[in-house]
C-alpha cells in the first residue's frame, strides 16, 4: 500500500483531535492550508500545534484543500456535511475525512453525491490537544469505514499517522463507539468518584494513592477480562458489600458525597456479580443486597 501523495489539507474544527491530527500530517510533509477555530482555546491550540497556519472560514478551507478533516462533535457532523454540499463550494474529487467514532460514511453522503471521497477514521485514544498526543498516535488502532475500493486510501492515511488501521462496517460504528465510550468515559467517572471519597476521608493526593491499585487492575483486566475480577463480590462477601452501601449512604446523607456514587456502586457491583461465577446461594444473597427496590436488613433504611 503506497503512501498518499503530498496533499493540501484543511481542518474544520481545530479542537483536541483536529489540531493534533493536522500536526501529525504536517510532520509527514503535507501542507496545512487552513484551520477553522472559533473558541479561544481552539485558536490557542492551533497557534501552538499549527504555527503559521491561517485561521479561515470553513468555505475557504474547503475551496483550497485537497483533503478536508471534519473534526467536530458528532451531532454537528450531519449539518456540517449537508451545509458544505448545499453551498456548492466543494469542487468534487476532494477527500473528506471525519473522525467521529459514532458515524460511518453515510453521514457524508451529501458530499459523496457532490463527487467527494468520503472516509471515516477514528483513532481509539483520548486526546489532550497537546504535542504530547503525537507520540501516542504510534501504534494506535484507528477504525476506518469507507467504500471497499477507497479503503486503501484510508489505510494509507492511518499509516501516515503511524496508527494501525482496522476496517469497520458502517452498521457496526454505533456499537463500536458505545464500547469505547463505556470503557474510557465511564472509567473516568469511576476513578473520579473513588478520588472524591478518599479526599473526603482526608487522604492526600488520592490519585497517587489509587494509582498502583488501578494500574494493576486495568492491566490485568485488559489481559484477562473478567478473570481479573477481585474484591468482595467476587469472594461472595455479602456483609462487606452491605457495609459499603451503608457507608456510601451515610456519606450521601451527610451531604459530603455526590449522590451518584452509591448508584454507580450498585450498578457496577451487579454487573460484577454477573461475571463473578458465584454459586446460586451466594449470588442470590448479594443480589438481594444490591437490588435497589427492597429495603434489606443488611443495608438498613
Amino acid at each position: 500500500m503506497s503512501a498518499p501523495q503530498r496533499l493540501g489539507i484543511g481542518v474544520i474544527g481545530a479542537g483536541r483531535v483536529g489540531a493534533v491530527l493536522a500536526a501529525a500530517l504536517r510532520r509527514e510533509g503535507h501542507a496545512i492550508t487552513g484551520a477553522y477555530a472559533v473558541s479561544d482555546s481552539s485558536r490557542a491550540r492551533a497557534a501552538d500545534l499549527l504555527p503559521g497556519v491561517p485561521l479561515l472560514g470553513a468555505d475557504r478551507i474547503v475551496e483550497r484543500s485537497e483533503l478536508v478533516l471534519l473534526t467536530v462533535p458528532d451531532d454537528e457532523l450531519p449539518g456540517l456535511a449537508a451545509g458544505i454540499a448545499a453551498a456548492g463550494i466543494s469542487p468534487g474529487g476532494q477527500v473528506i475525512v471525519h473522525t467521529s467514532g459514532a458515524h460511518g460514511i453515510e453521514v457524508l453522503s451529501p458530499l459523496e453525491e457532490a463527487g467527494c471521497v468520503a472516509l471515516a477514521i477514528h483513532p481509539a485514544m483520548t486526546f489532550t490537544g497537546t504535542a504530547a498526543d503525537l507520540p501516542r498516535l504510534v501504534g494506535c488502532p484507528m477504525a476506518i469505514t469507507a467504500r471497499p475500493a477507497l479503503a486503501p486510501i484510508a489505510e494509507a492515511l492511518v499509516v501516515e499517522l503511524e496508527g494501525r488501521p482496522v476496517r469497520l462496517a458502517e452498521g457496526d460504528r454505533a456499537l463500536y463507539h458505545a464500547a469505547l465510550s463505556h470503557g474510557a468515559n465511564h472509567l473516568v467517572v469511576l476513578v473520579d468518584q473513588a478520588r472524591e471519597v478518599l479526599a473526603r476521608l482526608g487522604v492526600d493526593s488520592p490519585g497517587d494513592y489509587l494509582r498502583p491499585l488501578l494500574t494493576a487492575a486495568l492491566e490485568e483486566s485488559l489481559n484477562r477480562g473478567a478473570d481479573a475480577l477481585t474484591g468482595p463480590v467476587r469472594r461472595g462477601d455479602a456483609g462487606t458489600v452491605a457495609g459499603h452501601l451503608a457507608a456510601l449512604r451515610d456519606l450521601e446523607q451527610d451531604g459530603a458525597g455526590s449522590p451518584d456514587i452509591r448508584a454507580t456502586y450498585r450498578a457496577l457491583a451487579l454487573a460484577a456479580l454477573e461475571r463473578a461465577g458465584l454459586d446460586d446461594q451466594r449470588r442470590a444473597r448479594i443480589r438481594g443486597i444490591l437490588d435497589p427496590a427492597p429495603t434489606t436488613p443488611e443495608e438498613g433504611p
